[in-house]
């Protein structure tokens, strides 16, 4: 879906869009006629490419000669655009870095955003270097924000959403296109929030959550009008998940009503694809079925060189004739292996040689070569994933670093120019910089001491609050019962209840005990805390953990580890006071120097008055400024409880 949106959008983007930054008539003014009418000629698409090429060569050389520079940077961009195009890539390359240390010395965003965004389309669609795609469409979505483009902010998100899912990086897209549909305008964006919709419900499809899968494809359809060739290909997909969860005849249903739609069989790829799917349902459901209904599809995509179909396609046909023929299930799934490794897709050779080891069960290379591919994939996916969140969690460290190389690339071309000039001004900026040195080591000594302070102040404040907690504890809730059971013992009330009570306070001690002992933070602290988020746990919710498995612990100081304890303590008895939720989700994220933990439920939530009222939280937070970590708290009435934390190592 990228590959189709992402053409569309540079376009628009040049010819129809009129951002804030756009050059204005007071610049237009200031240059000759002929530059900006070579320039506007570059834009026009009705022009062939070649000639709008020789344009805004024009234009910059009409620009060069009569020494003006306003609008360089404009037609700069629309040359590289042009590149981008005419798949001139070494020029793109050149070009685009030159156009880049101009526009970060003048500081101009909106260039910096548009190049940066024409960059990650180069990346991801042309080169298939999917890291450089995902941290220009990073750039460029920080350069959108500085001008306020909420809207681009949004499409520079759905991409980088659309590289994870398609690098199998369900959980991670489905954050991102959730944060990309908190910035599109559903008026001026109705396409890209619909294809957001399709991308996430096609990560839960992946995930196996059929249900909401089927939900988020409802809404891409529902928003996009009747006739549109999108609409149609989201309703195949919707189609493909009712195959997966064996809702055969309501994908039977969809896929016959689309077989006969003019619009769709214009489009002969996404015929094909919805002719093969509903051939191969048929079969599923217990149809009869003829050979010619899988080949028919397979001819089309032969003829339009469609590998990626024909992959599709000789999967059905294998599956088909697995039973009745295996020897010619075998011919479709080694070509699907050939079409797989010709086109670098291993998770598709995968699952051919997952259907040959029914077929063969004893030949060792084929599971050997399926157990590699597994161990491969795997290994690859968890490096995609810790990738994508180094670049998602630590955005704006890299980001100044990038900018700041950057930056200094710039400054180097004009070095010679500045020789001179430094010489004559070196022993003034020398005496300065030890001014200013003297003064910030004395400022950066003072405040240290006041940090110190403070420190000390929050850590012995939050270490009294949390004994005036279990103080109270002590004496509200078990000193509370302790007399209750001295009062029936002296009215003589029968033994069992008497015992019902006492057994009640033993069991409460046990768990005040758990409450207060100290945390180990030792080679144990891992399975100490997952032993206390299930003790914790009620009986009727689930508890779903996520990369706490691939933490160094080790690299953890005890206190953050205590801290860490304490605080997930907290929330998971708040949990089981109030929420009544029946899912709890933590994801365990680790950076070079802070853990981050994401804790969500289902629950009934609280409002923001409501979590001000709650001691524990209160507590929970002290804990966590006492050690320079930080916690915050997202959570409405009756749409559950999420809190995100940042604990230094």
């Amino acid at each position: 879906m990228l590959k189709k949106i992402v053409p569309f959008i540079l376009i628009a983007f040049c010819l129809h869009c009129k951002p804030k930054n756009e050059i204005n008539n007071s610049v237009i003014g200031q240059v000759p006629d002929s530059v900006i009418f070579y320039y506007e000629l570059s834009k026009d698409e009705s022009v062939p490419t070649d000639k709008r090429y020789k344009a805004i060569n024009k234009s910059l050389s009409v620009l060069r000669e009569a020494k003006n520079d306003t609008i360089y940077n404009h037609i700069l961009y629309q040359k590289n655009l042009l590149h981008l195009y005419l798949s001139e890539y070494d020029s793109l390359l050149i070009y685009s870095n030159h156009l880049i240390n101009r526009a970060l010395e003048t500081s101009d965003n909106f260039i910096l955003a548009r190049q940066y965004y024409l960059m990650g389309y180069y990346f991801g669609e042309t080169s298939g270097n999917n890291d450089k795609a995902f941290q220009n469409y990073t750039l460029s979505k920080t350069h959108f924000e500085k001008i306020n483009d909420s809207s681009w902010v949004g499409r520079n998100l759905m991409n980088m959403a659309t590289i994870q899912k398609n690098q199998n990086d369900f959980f991670g897209s489905k954050e991102t296109l959730t944060e990309a549909l908190r910035y599109l305008e559903p008026q001026k964006d109705k396409k890209h929030i619909a294809n957001c919709y399709n991308a996430l419900a096609t990560n839960h499809r992946k995930l196996l959550n059929y249900q909401d899968a089927e939900k988020y494809y409802g809404k891409a359809i529902e928003i996009t009008e009747a006739g549109e060739e999108d609409r149609l290909i989201y309703q195949n997909n919707l189609a493909a998940t009712y195959i997966d969860d064996k809702q055969y005849y309501k994908a039977i249903g969809i896929l016959s009503v689309l077989s006969q739609d003019s619009v769709l069989i214009s489009n002969q790829k996404e015929y094909a694809r919805v002719m093969d799917n509903l051939a191969f349902t048929m079969w599923l459901s217990g149809k009869k079925v003829n050979e010619e209904a899988f080949l028919n599809p397979l001819q089309i995509r032969k003829r339009d060189n469609d590998k990626r179909g024909q992959i599709a396609s000789h999967t059905h046909l294998g599956e088909f004739h697995s039973q009745k023929n295996p020897n010619m299930a075998k011919a479709h799934f080694d070509t699907v292996i050939q079409f797989s490794r010709s086109l670098k897709i291993p998770r598709a050779e995968k699952d051919a040689l997952a259907f040959l080891m029914e077929l063969e069960p004893n030949n060792v290379q084929i599971r050997n070569r399926y157990v590699f591919l597994q161990d491969s994939l795997y290994a690859q996916e968890l490096k995609v994933k810790t990738q994508f969140a180094k670049y998602k969690y630590d955005d704006k460290l890299k980001q100044e670093s990038i900018l700041r190389l950057e930056k200094e690339n710039a400054e180097k071309e004009l070095e010679a120019s500045r020789q001179r000039n430094q010489k004559l001004m070196s022993s003034a900026i020398g005496g300065l910089l030890l001014l200013v040195l003297g003064f910030f080591s004395y400022y950066f000594v003072q405040r240290t001491k006041q940090l110190q302070k403070e420190k000390k102040i929050a850590v012995l404040k939050a270490t009294h609050e949390t004994e005036a907690e279990l103080s109270r504890k002590l004496h509200d809730d078990f000193g509370g019962k302790l007399n209750r059971a001295m009062v029936m013992l002296q009215s003589n009330a029968p033994a069992s209840e008497v015992l019902d009570v006492v057994d009640g306070l033993y069991n409460q001690s046990r768990n005040f005990s758990r409450e207060i002992n100290a945390v180990d933070t030792g080679p144990n602290f891992k399975n100490e805390l997952f032993e206390m988020l299930r003790f914790r746990t009620p009986a009727d919710t689930k508890l779903l953990l996520t990369g706490a498995n691939d933490m160094d612990w080790g690299n953890i100081s005890p206190i953050s580890k205590t801290t860490l304890f304490r605080v997930l303590q907290e929330l998971m008895i708040n949990m089981g006071k109030h929420s009544k939720a029946t899912l709890i989700s933590i994801e365990f994220i680790t950076t070079l120097k802070i853990v981050k933990i994401d804790y969500a439920d289902d629950g009934v939530g609280a409002s923001p008055k409501d979590l001000l009222s709650k001691n524990g939280l209160r507590n929970t937070e002290k804990r966590i400024r006492a050690i320079e970590g930080s916690i915050t708290f997202d959570s409405e009435k009756g749409k559950g409880f999420r809190a995100q934390l940042e604990i230094p190592k």
